[in-house]
Order: C-alpha cells, then structure tokens, then sequence
C-alpha cells in the first residue's frame, strides 16, 4: 500500500492565504523583558505584527491576547524542566492555551497561550545564521506563535507544513535572512 501522506502537503504559498485579513485581528500582546538586553519598540512591534499575521494567516479574526516573555539560558532551562522534563536550554517555549483555537473572537479577547524566547540563544543562533537577532527573535515568535494555534513539527509532513507557514509570514513582513 502506497503512503500518500507527503502528496497531501498544503503549499501555503500558492494558496488563498494572502493576509487581507490581518487588520481584522486585534491583538494584545504584553512583551516582558526578563534578562538583561534590552531592545527597542521597534522589535516589539514587528513580535507584535509576527503573531498577528500568524493568527491572519489561519484565518482568524476578532479579539486575541498573547503574553511573550524575554528570558535568559538559566530561566529557560528550569522552564525546560519544569513544564517539559528536559533539563537542558532551549531558544523558545510555548504554552499553548487551547487545542483549537476559536476562528472569531469579537466578545472579548481570547488568551491563546504564551511564548517564552531565550534571547541568548537568540543571539547565538543569529550569529551561526548569519542574520540579525531582529530576524531570529521574530522567526521565533512566527515559530511560536504556530505552535499556540496548534500546530507541531514532531513529523517531516508536519515540519514541511509548518515551515511553509513560517516563510509565508516571514515574507509578508519583509524579514530576510
């Protein structure tokens, strides 16, 4: 018997996904910065436009709320603990708050979960990319914000779909390597 899983990949970039909807998606976001690098508006405002073109991006619309929290390797790594029984750092936790995700909020604001970015990763894997900490911290909220609407990348099928998703977004905000 034939394994049809890879034909049924979705390319997002040909599809009708093309962020008309972004402005219907309000979004509160609240960025504590944690660890020692500070940053200025600007990177929070592009975090801010990454996790609402990700709920764009899977057609939502109405009322969201997403907490991200700036960290360093020593926090993440008891978060890491903690919540996932791994004792190691990581470069991004995310605490998904629904297993679906409502597509309409419009009564009130709906807190789909919560990010946690190592910014010293961060910083690391930026440097060994070679592009900017701006590009990695907003490819890590794209990552993450993914992850809070359900989707994974424990699965080649499931990485290739989630990577499509990440680029297309990334590429709607202009954010290079």
């Amino acid at each position: 018997m034939k394994d049809n899983s890879s034909e049924n990949i979705v390319d997002d970039k040909s599809s009708i996904h093309n962020f008309e909807n972004v402005d219907k998606v309000q979004l509160y976001l609240d960025i504590t910065n944690d660890q020692s690098v500070s940053f200025d508006n600007n990177i929070y405002a592009l975090m801010e436009q990454a996790v609402r073109c990700s709920l764009a991006f899977e057609n939502c619309s109405g009322q969201y709320e997403v907490d991200i929290t700036l960290v360093d390797n020593k926090k993440i790594q008891t978060l890491n603990k903690q919540y996932r029984e791994k004792d190691s750092v990581t470069d991004v936790l995310s605490f998904p708050q629904w297993d679906e995700v409502p597509k309409i909020s419009n009564q009130y604001p709906i807190h789909i979960g919560d990010i946690v970015i190592n910014v010293s990763r961060a910083e690391e894997q930026a440097q060994s990319y070679g592009h900017s900490l701006t590009r990695e911290l907003v490819f890590l909220t794209v990552h993450s914000a993914f992850h809070l609407l359900g989707h994974d990348h424990e699965l080649e099928d499931e990485r290739k779909i989630m990577r499509s998703r990440e680029e297309a977004v990334l590429d709607y905000l202009n954010v290079k390597r």
